[in-house]
């Protein structure tokens, strides 16, 4: 590999640059879908209830299909895996857009079709975040990773925003069919994103054996199933409980204005965190990045006593920071440690792990906040977090991992 090559930004490869604007024009259309999707649904004369059924229509076979999207995108190329996943997410919201616009829809209608949008989900995780090492050489990768993120983050804010304009202005129909077009514009992207194939692994002509060996090579790795503990705890905790009475304490405190602009806090320090894993390389970049999200216990900490709004904001950004530093390191950390053949599959247990736990901690938020209190509700999800970061930092795997040295490593393979 030629000096060039090692100097070169993510964005010289052309593989990535389409990855990169196939996965952004993705999440743009899925951040203006859940706004117009919500009020798709009260238009209709749905209750609470009913878009409590579509929401979980669509999260339930996310879930279900992410482990057969990780065999998948082992077991097939992975830029064809994610053409298919487009065209049938973009077939779903398409007609989901139309029986909105032409008032045919019904909830039942609006699940069924959800839940089709979530399979297609579902497949496309695994396939699109085992696809970026396969796109840049291994000098460039945790750039891709960080830019990847950047653009998910970014776009997940830009979408929201527009879905809140959209759905006022012209309604929640044209909305959905934005995110519609989103998915078809980015099939033909992720089929121009040519890479070099990956050999597939003997045991996925079973499709259960092919399961049990991405588990077993999940199970294996001390540093990756740990920190998938750690963020079951935390994403239950933050993404959950957090989110669920939040709202609550802000209406009874103050006002929903200020926690909108909490939130947004958060949602630029996941940016900001994502711009400072492009320079701050440390050698054990994976144990800092665990023990770092620890601050995230600080924002839950901070909303179950009366602090003001500006101390929430400033703990809910550098919350976002932590996370979005770490999820740079984590998809680093994964791609090049873990056999490429068995990379999507890994990711799908990750997956399952962070996806599962959000889904119970907004369940039970609201029956034990009842029950004991919002206060001690928030202060024992703070300790839940400090204690499960304080249990990863306690493995022996994490605090060895180094990437600088895996990196040193394939820079002198090239070499020679």
């Amino acid at each position: 590999m030629n000096m060039f090559s090692k100097r070169a930004g993510a964005f010289h490869f052309i593989p990535f640059r389409y990855l990169f604007f196939a996965r952004l024009l993705t999440v743009l259309g899925n951040g203006i879908a859940p706004i117009a999707l919500a009020f798709a649904v009260l238009d209709i004369g749905g209750s609470v209830s009913d878009l409590g059924i579509v929401v979980a229509s669509r999260s339930i076979l996310n879930v279900v299909f992410l482990l057969i999207g990780g065999v998948l995108a082992d077991r097939y190329s992975r830029s064809k895996v994610l053409v298919y996943s487009s065209a049938m997410a973009a077939v779903s919201q398409a007609i989901v857009a139309w029986s909105v616009l032409d008032g045919s829809a019904t909830v039942m209608s609006l699940a069924l079709l959800g839940a089709l949008n979530g399979a297609a989900a579902g497949i496309a995780l695994p396939a699109s975040s085992a696809l970026v090492p396969q796109t840049v050489p291994v000098q460039n990768l945790r750039a891709a990773n960080a830019l990847i993120q950047l653009g998910i983050y970014s776009g997940t804010v830009i979408g929201a925003s527009l879905g809140g304009i959209l759905t006022g202005s012209v309604g929640p129909g044209w909305g959905l069919a934005i995110d519609a077009l989103g998915f078809a514009a980015s099939a033909p992207l992720y089929l121009l994103t040519r890479v070099t194939s990956i050999k597939a692994d003997s045991s996925q002509d079973n499709i259960l054996q092919a399961l049990k060996e991405g588990w077993k090579e999940f199970a294996s790795r001390p540093w990756v199933w740990s920190v998938v503990v750690q963020f079951t705890v935390i994403n239950a905790a933050f993404s959950g409980v957090v989110m669920v009475l939040g709202p609550v304490i802000a209406d009874a405190s103050f006002g929903r204005t200020r926690w909108g602009v909490i939130v947004a806090a958060q949602s630029v320090g996941l940016i900001a965190g994502s711009f400072l894993a492009l320079r701050w390389r440390p050698r054990r970049d994976l144990f800092i990045g665990v023990m770092l999200v620890a601050f995230c216990a600080m924002p839950i900490l901070m909303l179950s006593q009366p602090a003001s709004a500006q101390w929430l904001i400033a703990a809910f950004f550098i919350a976002g920071v932590t996370f979005g530093l770490f999820g740079v390191v984590w998809a680093h950390s994964l791609q090049t440690h873990i056999p490429q053949e068995k990379l999507a599959r890994v990711y799908a247990y990750d997956a399952v792990g962070s996806f599962v736990a959000i889904p119970f901690g907004e369940l039970v938020a609201g029956p034990l906040a009842i029950q004991y209190g919002s206060t001690n509700v928030l202060l024992v999800s703070a300790m839940a977090v400090v204690v499960a970061t304080f249990g990863a930092c306690l493995v022996p795997a994490i605090r060895r991992l180094d990437n600088s040295a895996h990196l040193k490593q394939h820079e002198t393979e090239n070499i020679s």
